[in-house]
């Protein structure tokens, strides 16, 4: 991908577009000094191909069975049969790459592109014992709570065909819901592990941001960005995060001290005592479900007969947290994700390049290929980046503290915090020809709890809550920085009260 001649054409293209109002002698002088400056750009890619390796040789192909459009590509790797998930299949969301076999980021704009290096978290699974048993769809550019939005397809949720998963790791929840594979890897930007997790009745679990390397994963928002481990038990939720959480040195949004408890063995350690706030600004949204307020507080009730002490609180700043967030996402991944082609500068973790060029020259080919959700981001954030440039992001950044302490102050009385993961049911999947209200609608609706905790960076996990009118339900349990292990102690102690969680009437892989 050598770096193009600087032609007067192309030079005069860069001078229009910043302004310069430069004469055509004026550029001509300029020619000869950007050809020499660019032989710098020439040195750096070959110094750049001395430290690249090999892509491994990987079998992989497409799905022959493939009932609820959840596998992208199937495959079957492993390093090793020892370790703690020895024997255990994974799915990895089509977001995060697994090195010799296809990502397409649920996108055309990223079709046909094969990685030729593993994700931090897919090295430490294999590492770990797990066989990758394939790429699991994911929606367009994951930028969709539902599950309708992929270029292969929708994602039919196992419950239910004709209603969504959830999205955007869609098809990592259908699959471990179905029982197609034990353990999935999914991102989460706005809700997009617990959001699935809710509407399928599995665990979904967002970590701490930091906690968990995103080096590999195709970028949305680098304040935002996590991956978490999607499973049917909570000990598989704490099994997966001890194995792929903790410091890689190739993401700085992670603490250079960072200590990784093994989250299985925390999960014996007595929940009585403990203290939930069950936070009202959770419930009764306009959009909110009876039922599925009613299943959360019920499963509130369990927590205290297990002997937790459970007592409603108020957080008013839980209102603007998805408002805080539109400002971030929809300006930040236009930046970042479109116009900084995923990745983006001044980052200073580790970069894909061969991504950045495939993606960056796909999208300017054909911008038209661009899912509606992010047309909408990028004409509303197009439009305040032109006029105001980013001063609205900014102005939500400088937010989020305050945001966030409106929690920490909650969580300085309480050790988690519980409200429903997302207040409605999962929804039915639109027609190919909706018009574009419900399209947007649909990919939406679903994210008024969810999104602030990306904002803020807390851990949040979902587990089911019950069912209503046969759909599952979430409960979502949040915790302090790093305490993860409080959370999952908690889930824990819910899902043995309950005997467990209920599994799709016809599990179908």
């Amino acid at each position: 991908m050598s770096v193009h001649p600087a032609e007067p054409a192309a030079l005069a293209r860069v001078a229009a577009r910043y302004g310069l109002r430069l004469s055509r002698a004026e550029l001509a002088s300029f020619e000869p000094l950007v050809k020499d400056m660019l032989s710098s750009w020439d040195l750096v890619e070959e110094l750049h191909a001395e430290t690249g390796e090999p892509a491994p040789q990987r079998t992989w192909a497409r799905p022959e069975h493939n009932p609820l459009g959840a596998w992208y590509v199937t495959c079957e790797v492993n390093e090793t049969d020892t370790g703690p998930l020895a024997g255990r299949t994974v799915a990895v969301k089509d977001n995060v790459a697994v090195a010799g076999v296809p990502m397409m980021n649920g996108s055309a704009l990223v079709d046909g592109f094969i990685p030729d290096r593993d994700a931090t978290v897919v090295s430490r699974l294999l590492a770990a014992g797990a066989t990758v048993a394939g790429k699991a769809v994911c929606e367009d550019l994951c930028f969709s709570g539902a599950s309708h939005t992929a270029a292969t397809g929708p994602v039919r949720n196992p419950w239910d065909t004709e209603r969504t998963t959830g999205g955007s790791s869609s098809g990592s929840a259908a699959l471990v819901a179905s029982g197609a594979v034990d353990l999935a890897i999914g991102g989460d930007q706005g809700g997009s592990v617990r959001l699935p997790a809710a509407f399928t009745g599995i665990v979904g679990h967002k970590p701490t941001h930091g906690l968990v390397p995103y080096t590999g994963a195709f970028p949305i928002e680098q304040t935002l960005d996590h991956l978490g481990p999607m499973t049917r038990t909570v000990t598989d939720a704490a099994r997966v995060l001890t194995v792929v959480a903790g410091a890689d040195r190739q993401d700085p949004r992670q603490p250079a001290e960072l200590r990784v408890p093994n989250f299985v063995e925390e999960l014996d350690r007595s929940v009585v005592g403990l203290r939930v706030g069950v936070v009202r600004e959770g419930f009764g949204h306009p959009e909110s479900v009876a039922g599925v307020d009613d299943a959360v507080r019920t499963a509130v009730d369990t927590l205290r007969a297990e002997g937790l002490v459970c007592t409603d609180i108020s957080i008013p700043w839980h209102l603007h947290g998805k408002k805080i967030w539109d400002v971030i996402a929809v300006e930040g991944g236009a930046a970042q994700m479109v116009d900084g082609n995923a990745y983006g500068m001044n980052w200073q973790g580790r970069y894909d390049p061969r991504l950045i060029e495939y993606y960056g020259t796909r999208w300017r080919q054909n911008g038209a290929l661009f899912p509606d959700t992010v047309k909408l981001v990028l004409l509303a954030g197009g439009h305040t980046i032109e006029r105001h440039h980013g001063t609205h992001y900014a102005m939500a950044r400088n937010l989020v503290p305050r945001l966030r302490g409106a929690y920490d102050a909650a969580l300085t009385h309480c050790d988690v915090l519980v409200m429903p993961t997302t207040p409605i049911l999962a929804s039915r999947i639109p027609d190919p020809d909706a018009p574009l209200d419900e399209y947007m609608a649909r990919a939406l609706e679903m994210m008024a709890n969810t999104a602030t905790f990306d904002v803020t960076g807390h851990p949040a996990a979902s587990v089911p809550a019950g069912t209503v009118d046969g759909l599952p339900t979430g409960m979502m349990i949040v915790g302090r920085h790093f305490d993860d292990a409080s959370v999952l102690r908690v889930a824990r102690a819910f899902e043995r009260a309950v005997g467990g969680f209920p599994v799709p009437p016809r599990a179908a892989s």
